[in-house]
């Protein structure tokens, strides 16, 4: 991977979807863990915090250089190393990063482009098919659309776009999908790079 693409890659800001003040219960030194989820890339990580007054669902800055309330980033999960609480708490945070963030991810729907002759990558959303893809190019032809509103407006019968989004990166995230357009690939064994 070039040295760019690994730069836009990195995760600066996470939220919290799991704090374990003891740590894992078959950890043989327990230390408090967190496990965050990125926003940029929707990375799942778990990190050794500094601080105890880490709250589920706090942002809080994971980037390069001095960190206010992480000490540590330890490894990056996959989603079978997600505490149940990790687990439920998963969707409601990735639905608050796309809403946080709604121009970024507005803009995939006015900017996504075909990913082979057959298939289009608005198609990897969940409930979207090819009547709901003809809608969704025809009215982005017509003009670019301004928000999550404006799509659910003009693009009858489609589900709420926060929920396929969400629904889109739940799948990439538990892996097996094989295309990745929200988030990153699950990491293999051996990859050192968080």
């Amino acid at each position: 991977m070039p040295e760019e693409q690994q730069r836009q890659d990195l995760e600066a800001h996470a939220l919290v979807i799991d704090y374990l003040p003891s740590g894992k219960s078959f950890s043989v030194r327990p230390e408090p863990i967190v496990q965050l989820l990125g926003e940029n890339k929707f990375t799942l990580l778990e990190a050794v915090p500094k601080v105890q007054d880490i709250k589920i669902g706090e942002r809080i800055y994971i980037g390069k250089g001095d960190r206010e309330k992480i000490s540590l980033i330890k490894a990056r999960l996959s989603y079978e190393g997600l505490t149940e609480g990790s687990r439920n708490e998963l969707p409601h945070a990735i639905a608050n990063i796309i809403r946080s963030d709604e121009m970024r991810f507005v803009g995939l729907f006015n900017n996504a482009a075909p990913l082979n002759i057959r298939m289009h990558s608005l198609e990897l959303l969940p409930g979207v098919g090819k009547k709901h893809l003809t809608a969704i190019l025809e009215a982005r032809e017509e003009r670019p659309f301004e928000s999550f509103e404006d799509i659910a407006k003009r693009v009858s019968l489609l589900q709420d776009p926060v929920k396929l989004l969400t629904e889109r990166v739940l799948l990439e995230l538990r892996g097996g999908s094989r295309f990745y357009i929200l988030a990153r690939p699950p990491h293999m064994q051996h990859e050192a790079q968080f």
